[in-house]
């Protein structure tokens, strides 16, 4: 009869696998769907076949050794922890193959799955083992699972660490916090980067020297870190820039000067609404124009500005729906800094980088245009012209001197 059931149990094993696999195999290929293609990749069919024996093994123990009762409970115990075995692997890849499902899909960026993938793998496998050690010592899985209870306070403080990080992944996931591809910060553990995976404990992020940093989840929540998503977003990513003035550069503006700037196009709508504005203020408040001091004048820093404001104004790489603006910082001892505050509506990296330095270059090129001057500190060269300078006025002189000398020597 152990002979008859152990053959009978191998067949059906065998034509299971050569039958139901294969049929199964050609039914996923054919089908539109992914998903089944995704169980048998990650042989989750394999795993059902499986199931089988154990299932024929724990039935034929009764009739088998029905004159060995003993040996029934222990043949059917085996095979009960062995159809455990096999459930929790089944169940384990079936997960995997949602899982990669899951994340070819769109909504995938938005809820990354992974931690409560793994959080139930966790569950199912632990429940799979307090199941095999009750069949193995002959108790109950409640006497188990009500034992655990009591070890509560030492595994707290064993895996404190696996639990910070279980807890603070699931505050990850749930709150949307982070998301693969976010683009984040935190200078304290060296990460400037794009996260590439979100595990249970977990957060691997790969910094933009292409060098990978793996952080721990509660860190995240711990410490805190900096997200760039709300700019990837927003449609812009803004452009802080600053230029020092000279502030002994600034001054009026006179005739020559409003003459030469009304030939800039888009300073001429500007200055013809300034000049009446500004003649009219005059005239109403009876100012005496003689001097430039009184009343109200232009001035070739307050024109620079609103050319700025126009020029960045018809960018077509500057977002004109976010902040914008051309300001003044407080003066200090390296000039006046003159503030450009605004928003490309390119946010790659290279194009952005492009973006304000081309903005830069203009900027600086037509300052003098203005007769406004940028602050610079002196650098070598410019003191060895200082003091080429000076040694060649020192040269002059000596030069006079002796020809004086020698004059006065012949008279």
């Amino acid at each position: 009869m152990v002979l008859v059931g152990l053959v009978l149990i191998v067949i059906v094993e065998v034509l299971t696998k050569r039958i139901f696999l294969n049929a199964i195999s050609a039914f996923a290929s054919k089908t539109k769907t992914r998903y089944d293609d995704l169980l048998v990749k990650y042989k989750v069919f394999q795993w059902l076949a499986h199931l089988i024996p154990p299932l024929l093994l724990y039935n034929f123990a009764v009739p088998v050794l029905q004159f060995y009762p003993k040996s029934v409970d222990v043949v059917q115990s085996l095979a009960l922890v062995y159809l455990t075995v096999i459930f929790v692997f089944v169940i384990l890849s079936a997960l995997d193959a949602l899982l990669e499902y899951y994340n070819q899909s769109t909504v995938a960026r938005k809820l990354p799955l992974k931690s409560f993938i793994q959080v139930i793998k966790t569950v199912v496998v632990s429940v799979g083992a307090v199941i095999v050690i009750s069949n193995l010592i002959g108790q109950s899985p409640v006497v188990l699972f009500s034992g655990l209870g009591a070890f509560t306070a030492v595994i707290i403080l064993i895996f404190k660490d696996s639990i910070l990080g279980f807890v603070a992944g699931i505050q990850l996931t749930t709150n949307n916090l982070v998301k693969v591809g976010d683009w984040i910060e935190m200078p304290k553990y060296g990460v400037d980067g794009d996260v590439i995976d979100i595990s249970l404990v977990t957060v691997s992020v790969q910094n933009w020297d292409k060098t990978i940093s793996t952080i721990p989840a509660y860190a995240l929540i711990s410490e805190g870190f900096k997200n760039w998503r709300g700019m990837d977003e927003s449609g812009g990513r803004r452009i802080t820039r600053s230029v020092f003035i000279d502030m002994k550069s600034v001054r009026f503006c006179d005739e020559n000067m409003l003459e030469k700037f009304s030939k800039v196009q888009l300073l001429q709508s500007y200055l013809r609404e300034k000049k009446l504005e500004v003649t009219e203020y005059n005239q109403h408040h009876g100012v005496d124009t003689s001097s430039p001091v009184n009343g109200r004048r232009l001035t070739n820093l307050g024109t620079f500005r609103a050319y700025l404001v126009a020029y960045l104004r018809n960018h077509p790489k500057i977002n004109p729906d976010m902040t914008f603006l051309i300001r003044h910082l407080q003066p200090t001892e390296n000039g006046i800094p003159v503030q450009i505050y605004v928003f490309s509506n390119d946010q790659v990296w290279a194009n952005y980088e492009a973006i304000q330095a081309d903005i830069m270059d203009h900027v600086l090129a037509v300052l003098p245009f203005f007769e406004l001057k940028v602050f610079q500190v002196p650098s070598g060269s410019d003191i060895a012209d200082v003091g080429k300078a000076v040694q060649q006025v020192f040269t002059e002189n000596i030069a006079k001197q002796s020809a004086h000398i020698e004059q006065k020597g012949r008279q």
